[in-house]
């Protein structure tokens, strides 16, 4: 085992370490470093690059564990697992021009997923730059369309505020990744550390959506005798679990989900469903979707009957159109909006029996998977591969799912009863994202168990990386599935 920290770090040049806390002027890396110690940032992951030598040197000053991979994709990937399991900034520092490309993966994950990350990239020196310094590229045009910010420091006195910016803007509704990469040169100048500091966003405060548009949801809500909520992954960022609670047991509303929201309703709740989903949704009079677009999980739309009044609910306007027609548009702070529409429905209509309906569904379909599940034949099928390993499970269990064919049947099967700790690639549908999620998940949470679920195939993406866990002591288990296929994708 080792600290988590870069190894051999006094063989890379790192800068003394030994500048007294009152000093008034330090480093850029030192600058950047108390940014994002002020921020709460506890954790970096990085593979090392020259380009970065001086963030290190202020993390190590500041406090900030460095932890190195084997590839730099998978420092992204653990930024954004980060974020995934503490709802909080998570930070990569990845060096000039290959480094940076590296990320890109993870960049567009994180786009999609709306997950809250910060990439400090390495960039060649200022003074040098056109001159084909190595490693020189601009990286901000071709990182612009995956990020929220995407900007170049240009002095070392603007290092400071650039870096809050970053943070600020990957939690401002809708999250994202955010980019700075900061010239070698530029890192080594010294720069006056600024007074003070500031507040990352809240998303569980705020003002509720437009009073008109609760209203409207409201009048529907208490009308409606078949009602559902179909909730996702904006429910997590905007902390919306504890207020989606009182609005269903309120109102007696059936709930489904996916990406990040699996957990935010316990999995045995007696109002929570998972294999009556398409009786549910086709079936709802009133659907309230929140936090989650209606993109091909939802059949763009058509996952829901096609006479259901929609009602949306997110932290903020979509960045696209919806598919179809909806009755309702609630934009605004997820806990008061949903207390709000439990407000504004009063008394809604009783739903027992088509709480009764979906509840026969749901243990019709659950029987169904009984023969599967303890199947004696070999090689085994996936579902008896999950049904073994759910009896093993802590409530608490952080799962990291990695592939496709295989671990599409643990999404069936695997329950989550609390929020964050289902970790799947999300829409972005990207392989090797598993052993960063596991490696973050762990650091942040070292007293739960982590769960690796691997397919053959994401694991020849990273699979190195179970060298960085054993470096940094980080205790994962992963269950791989060998079919010896791309399961999806293609036949013997």
């Amino acid at each position: 085992m080792c600290d988590p920290c870069v190894t051999n770090s006094n063989s890379i040049g790192l800068v003394s370490t030994e500048a007294p806390a009152e000093q008034t002027h330090v480093h850029g890396g030192r600058l950047i470093a108390q940014r994002l110690k002020a921020a709460g940032v506890s954790k970096l992951f990085t593979l090392s690059g020259g380009h970065l030598f001086s963030i290190y040197d202020g993390c190590r000053a500041e406090g900030i564990d460095l932890v190195d991979v084997r590839h730099e994709s998978t420092a992204a990937f653990a930024a954004e697992g980060w974020a995934k399991v503490t709802r909080q900034p998570g930070v990569a520092a990845l060096t000039a021009g290959p480094g940076v490309t590296n990320g890109m993966s993870a960049l567009g994950s994180a786009q999609q997923n709306n997950s809250p990350m910060v990439v400090l990239g390495g960039r060649a020196p200022q003074m040098r730059w056109g001159q084909g310094s190595l490693q020189e590229i601009d990286h901000v045009p071709f990182v612009r369309p995956l990020t929220k910010l995407a900007a170049t420091a240009e002095t070392t006195a603007e290092i400071p505020d650039l870096v809050d910016e970053a943070l600020n803007t990957a939690l401002r509704p809708h999250s994202g990744p955010t980019f700075v990469d900061f010239p070698l040169d530029l890192v080594f100048m010294e720069g006056e550390v600024p007074e003070g500091s500031s507040a990352l966003p809240d998303p569980s405060t705020g003002p509720a959506a437009d009073a008109t548009e609760i209203d409207r949801a409201a009048a529907l809500l208490r009308d409606a005798e078949r009602p559902v909520v179909m909730a996702g992954t904006n429910l997590y960022w905007g902390h919306g679990e504890d207020a989606l609670l009182r609005l269903v047991e309120g109102l007696g509303i059936p709930v489904f989900l996916n990406g990040l929201a699996r957990g935010c309703v316990p999995a045995d709740h007696e109002l929570f469903f998972s294999r009556a989903r398409s009786t549910g949704l086709k079936g709802a009079d009133v659907a309230v979707v929140v936090g989650v677009p209606m993109d091909f999980r939802l059949g763009f739309g058509a996952a829901l009957g096609e006479d259901t009044e929609i009602v949306v609910v997110d932290v903020a306007e979509p960045g696209r159109p919806h598919p179809r027609p909806v009755a309702a548009e609630c934009y605004g702070a997820l806990p008061a909006t949903l207390d709000a529409l439990r407000d504004g429905a009063g008394t809604a209509q009783d739903t027992g029996r088509w709480l009764e309906e979906l509840r026969a569904d749901e243990t019709e379909k659950r029987d169904a998977e009984r023969a599967d599940l303890e199947d004696d034949r070999a090689p085994l099928h996936p579902l008896r591969v999950y049904g073994e390993l759910r009896e093993l499970l802590d409530r608490d269990a952080v799962i990291v799912c990695d592939g496709g064919d295989f671990v599409s049947y643990a999404g069936r099967v695997i329950e989550s009863f609390e929020p964050g700790c289902w970790l799947d690639p999300g829409p972005f549908g990207c392989l090797g994202t598993g052993p960063g999620y596991a490696l973050a998940a762990k650091l942040a949470h070292p007293d739960r168990q982590v769960v690796l679920l691997l397919g053959d195939g994401a694991f020849g993406f990273a699979g190195l990386e179970y060298d960085t866990l054993v470096r940094h002591g980080v205790n994962v288990v992963g269950v791989m599935g060998n079919n010896g296929i791309w399961g999806w994708s293609t036949t013997r």
